[in-house]
């Protein structure tokens, strides 16, 4: 057995490693436990007065425990009478130094009483409360001990078939006919999974994870229909037999794969093999509100950070539920009540200051309005405060004695940082009176408010609601998934946040692949931080060698090339390591944190799904043994597709037409108004120089940036006239345009300088000087009546009309 901390020792072992507002609808409110009228015996220590205010107060109730561990039933850990009884009995049930690995939670994990609908929101909230308790005796970093995992060796498995034609003959029959009511996008009611969808792919893959190959009366689809009594057609235990005998056929048809017996192969795991390593050494002291979205199923995500009452969201809309704990937001929103949600106004009013911590992966970065992450709010023009997504940048609006009653000015991160990606990201928002907003972002501080007083939190509305995806009001819709959401009411550190983000987001575990026989030393492992990454795959992280027993230390040992199996065999992609080579040696080995192998990270494609998927890795050399890894050949190239002939035209992109603007007028890209107007439109430019993507609101940005750069032109006299010369400014538009001749001082400078001559494909110019007469006929239409700055603005209005048209974009 090794022991490792999530304090120092880990992270050393891991470092190698605008529209009105609507009403707030009221949600179903899940009652929190009535206060306890406890009257016996004062608690005797302070730590038994700390179990009472975090435990007992929380489970003494009998529509939790009470009714039997407070009444006689042992353990009696929620004893009504005294306290203190309560204390020991609690004390034989708890660790307070891995909360979570409490007989008290696994019991209610298993499905003993839980309160709610979920018994791991039940098993997540009491180690909140136990947490809580347990103070600095869990805060000094979360211990891990590194067990020798059961060994076993690689077997022969069946994994699903690429094609879905035996899934289409078999299974899908069932799902199409029974469950395409709901579990069909185009259905009047859909509901994810889609596995019932019309486009038999993407129903294929809804439903492998629902499928067990290797004992299909354990799959999913026969349990919901034999154990839960879900959506029969007829009689329950004869459509489970119906479904099983789909899914054995379907099973029964697949070939074994055999493991080959050349391999220079480790003992296998399968991911529920591997030691929990999630969530140690987190910050969450002044965790108020915690949704961790590992229910995977049903339309709540429970707020387990045990503090009471409990925030629950109702789902609703399109969502899917991902895979290592997320849900994604596709068209809808998840969102608690008006009742439950007064706890963040409580609490944060309380203190003045507070932090909104998220995981998130946007799902574009075309989203606007700002598109709601998380929000308190009453609808697009009443909110306490919004983390939210415009284009490339998040932004923070908070209601405070300094803003308005929409959080605004919104603080946001800088344009041309284009900080949001379509990545997983760790975001933090802190507020203090005395700092006020501030934006972190992987660990970094990205935006911050430049301001003498943050102001105060007294304006706070408690009758607004906490929504994520969206607004209460449904339109704000922002699409992406959320991995993890926390509210604290103290401002995070950048040292604290920085901890948060090391520790990463999602249900992860230590497997201990078993090398000792292919070493001859005992208790030897390659470790892998494993987590599954979302619904299609598997993130491997940082191996390193570790042996469990101490006496035997490593030398002058090779291992070079390895590879992941999953499924007895040796995965096509994904595969980081098999350039690796180390030599494990005394010198660089640790007995407390082991060597490390690779700080790299790779993705491997799930198959059966995290309970099913056994593990395994392969070397080309380890130790004195050899196996060398023969590449497939390469597949046959196919005959090249005749592609439909592309144009010979292409477009400038968005610096090419900002300096092609800059070139044509003379006007510096850095002068004050022009670079303001670019910044400003940038992201609206096209980015792509293939003319088919072109669109109408990229023409709009392209106008905006010529207007601006022949205002500056116009407005400079010493420019305008060396541009424009012989060209008389003062004369009054009914005179200065009155002949070609004193046009032509406008159009051919213009002409020249924008469509250059002797070109192969270019505008003819008189049909460019028709088009630029038509708009100074227009312009000057008012006569002798015109103000006395027409003329210049008719020389604007046909400089910006020739620099932002085709003659300047077209390449």
């Amino acid at each position: 057995m090794l022991r490792l901390s999530f304090g120092a020792a880990l992270i050393s072992v891991l470092a190698a490693c605008s529209g009105g507002g609507a009403d707030v609808e009221e949600n179903p409110v899940v009652a929190p436990p009535p206060s306890s009228n406890y009257s016996g015996p004062p608690p005797q220590t302070d730590d038994v007065q700390a179990f009472k205010l975090n435990v007992w107060d929380n489970l003494s109730p009998s529509n939790r425990c009470g009714e039997c561990h407070g009444n006689g039933q042992a353990p009696e850990f929620v004893n009504l009478s005294d306290i203190n009884i309560a204390y020991a009995e609690a004390n034989k049930i708890v660790d307070l130094e891995r909360p979570s690995e409490s007989r008290m939670v696994s019991k209610v994990a298993g499905g003993h009483n839980c309160w709610l609908t979920s018994d791991a929101a039940c098993a997540d909230t009491i180690t909140s409360y136990i947490t809580a308790w347990a103070g600095d005796a869990a805060g000094g970093g979360t211990t891990i001990e590194l067990v020798a995992p059961t060994i076993r060796d690689p077997g022969d498995s069946r994994s699903f078939p690429e094609s879905s034609a035996l899934f289409g003959t078999t299974v899908y029959p069932l799902l199409s006919q029974y469950c395409a009511g709901c579990h069909n996008e185009n259905s009047a009611n859909p509901i994810s999974p889609f596995f019932a969808n019309d486009d038999i792919d993407s129903a294929y893959a809804a439903a492998k994870a629902r499928i067990n190959l290797d004992t299909p009366e354990n799959s999913r689809f026969v349990i919901r229909l034999r154990n839960e009594f879900h959506n029969c057609w007829s009689d329950c235990g004869a459509n489970s037999t119906e479904m099983e005998d789909a899914i054995r056929s379907f099973a029964n048809q697949i070939p074994l794969t055999q493991v080959d017996p050349n391999l220079l192969a480790s003992k296998s795991l399968f991911l529920t093999d591997g030691i929990v390593a999630s969530g140690g050494g987190r910050h969450d002291t002044n965790v108020i509100a915690l949704w961790n979205f590992k229910t995977g199923q049903g339309d709540t995500a429970f707020d387990t950070s045990g503090i009471e009452p409990a925030i629950n969201l109702t789902l609703s809309g399109s969502y899917n539920w991902v895979g290592g704990w997320g849900i994604q937001i596709i068209d809808g929103k998840a969102q608690g009540s008006t009742s439950n949600s007064k706890k963040l106004h409580d609490l944060i009013t309380a203190t003045g200051e507070y932090s909104i911590e998220a995981w998130v992966a946007p799902g574009n970065v075309t989203q606007e309005g700002p598109a709601g992450i998380v929000s308190y709010s009453a609808g697009t023009t009443a909110r306490n405060f919004t983390l939210g997504q415009t284009l490339y940048n998040y932004e923070f609006l908070n209601r405070s004695s300094e803003t308005d009653a929409n959080g605004e000015a919104s603080l946001a991160t800088p344009d041309a940082d284009e900080i949001v990606q379509t990545a997983l990201q760790h975001v933090v928002a802190t507020f203090s009176p005395t700092e006020g907003r501030k934006l972190f972002v992987n660990g970094e501080l990205v935006a911050q408010e430049q301001v003498e007083t943050g102001g105060t939190l007294n304006d706070w509305d408690d009758t607004f609601a906490v929504v994520m995806g969206n607004e209460v009001s449904s339109d704000r819709l922002w699409q992406g998934t959320l991995r993890m959401v926390a509210i604290h009411n103290r401002t995070l550190t950048p040292e604290q946040i920085v901890q948060n983000f090391d520790v990463g987001v999602g249900e992860k575990f230590f497997m201990l692949f078993s090398i000792s026989h292919l070493i001859n030393l005992e208790e030897s492992y390659v470790v892998y931080e494993v987590s599954q990454w979302d619904s299609y795959g598997y993130l491997f992280d940082k191996p390193f060698f570790i042996n469990l027993n101490d006496q035997n230390i490593p030398d002058n040992i090779d291992i070079e090339k390895i590879r992941v199996a999953v499924n007895g065999k040796e995965v096509k992609n994904g595969q980081a390591y098999k350039n690796l080579n180390v030599n494990l040696n005394t010198t660089d080995y640790s007995t407390e944190t082991g060597q490390t192998m690779s700080r790299l990270g790779t993705v491997i494609a799930l198959e059966k799904g995290p309970t099913a998927d056994e593990f395994f890795l392969t070397f080309e050399k380890i130790g004195t043994a050899e196996n060398a890894f023969v590449e497939p050949p390469a597949p046959t190239p196919a005959t090249p597709t005749d592609l439909p002939e592309r144009p010979e035209i292409g477009i400038r992109d968005f610096f090419e037409i900002h300096a092609s603007m800059s070139k044509a007028t003379g006007i510096s890209m850095a002068q004050t108004d022009v670079a303001q107007t670019y910044e400003r439109v940038k992201q609206q430019l096209p980015t792509l120089t293939d003319i088919d993507f072109f669109t109408s609101a990229q023409q709009m940005g392209v106008t905006q940036l010529a207007i601006e750069y022949c205002n500056a032109l116009v407005e400079d006299n010493t420019a305008r006239a060396a541009y424009f010369s012989g060209f008389n400014f003062s004369s009054a538009a009914n005179v200065a345009f009155d002949s070609q001749a004193k046009r032509d001082l406008i159009y051919d400078p213009l002409i020249t300088n924008i469509m250059g001559s002797n070109l192969s494909t270019q505008p003819a110019v008189v049909d460019v000087k028709t088009e630029l007469g038509s708009l100074t006929d227009t312009l000057t239409s008012c006569g002798a009546g015109c103000s006395a700055d027409r003329t210049e603005i008719v020389v604007k209005a046909v400089c910006a009309t020739a620099l932002g048209s085709a003659a300047m974009l077209v390449q």
